[in-house]
């Protein structure tokens, strides 16, 4: 019997592990069902998404449902954490960068279009000005979007790994397009065996690490990238200029008590380039870092708290 399966979702690949075979059809159940609550809830790129609605909404407070006000809470705190360098209200940056709609069809487009470096540069307007309220509501500025790409997928890794576990009653990984979370008994003493890659279009894995819980999760300027008026773009913003952050690394990786705490840290040190390194270290973030000219650091207690 398989202890795993893989099926598209998000644009990406989601694949799952369990430590007991005979529970995997009802582990995938349980995911597909959050991972389909989640993308009607949080999809940008859904005209009929509650985010879109909420986009759409201009100023004033908006009910919205418990899933996407966790998002959005979620989203928030990850600005918090990395001191802005990861926003939600960039919204309105990643459409003046041309990711207006799901990468697949950015990358298929042949239509040039004027972009940041021609001046249309929209910096996000700051996490402060998003108000969350207990009785349900969120309000924005008239002139603000939300854009939950840079927390959304590790948080649904987070919260399908939770639920799959607790539907098979068994241990589970769970991988998002490389947004790795782990729920429930751990698979052995070595833990679960992870594959790193530079490129992830590429056939091999670059380094493999084990993890016996929390999270992991790899951010790349190497991967979602496309060209507008013969300039490189790619999807990590820079929330301060509005433009796609300058490439310092490659790729990053961090392993974490969650996926959301994981990616929101790689991502925030793609976004801080050459400051990276001691923004990771001063919060003792265990972190692997491939420089653009192939150079290897590392950050934390890795790799010795969690290779194999």
């Amino acid at each position: 019997m398989s202890t795993a399966a893989s099926w598209p979702v998000f644009g990406t690949t989601a694949t799952l592990a369990v430590t007991d075979p005979r529970r995997l059809v009802r582990a995938r159940e349980a995911v597909v069902m959050e991972l389909d609550a989640i993308d009607a809830a949080c999809n940008r790129f859904r005209d009929d998404s509650e985010l879109a609605a909420l986009n759409r909404a201009g100023g004033g407070a908006q009910h919205v449902s418990p899933l996407l006000r966790e998002a959005v809470q979620v989203a928030l705190w990850a600005a918090w954490y990395t001191d802005g360098a990861v926003d939600p209200t960039v919204g309105a940056g990643m459409r003046a960068v041309g990711y207006d709609r799901p990468f697949a069809q950015i990358a298929s487009d042949t239509f040039v279009t004027a972009v940041a470096h021609n001046g249309l540069a929209v910096p996000a307007a700051g996490h402060a000005c998003v108000e969350v309220s207990s009785d349900g509501t969120i309000a924005l500025p008239d002139d603000v979007e939300l854009d939950l790409g840079a927390t959304a997928k590790a948080w649904a890794a987070d919260r399908s790994a939770r639920r799959a576990a607790r539907a098979a009653d068994c241990g589970v990984l769970l991988s998002l397009g490389g947004d790795v979370a782990i729920s429930g008994p751990p698979r052995d003493d070595d833990g679960w065996p992870i594959g790193l890659a530079d490129d992830h279009a590429s056939d091999g894995d670059d380094a493999v690490v084990a993890l016996r819980a929390g999270g992991l999760a790899t951010s790349s300027t190497t991967v979602r990238h496309w060209r507008r008026d013969g300039h490189a773009m790619h999807h990590i913003l820079d929330p301060w200029t509005g433009r796609p952050a300058r490439v310092v690394w490659r790729t990053v990786s961090v392993a974490a008590p969650t996926c959301v705490e994981a990616n929101a840290a790689s991502t925030a040190a793609i976004v801080l380039g050459d400051r990276a390194l001691e923004w990771l270290e001063a919060r003792n973030t265990d972190a692997r870092l491939v420089h653009r000219d192939g150079q290897i650091m590392t950050t934390g207690r890795w790799p010795a708290a969690i290779a194999i």
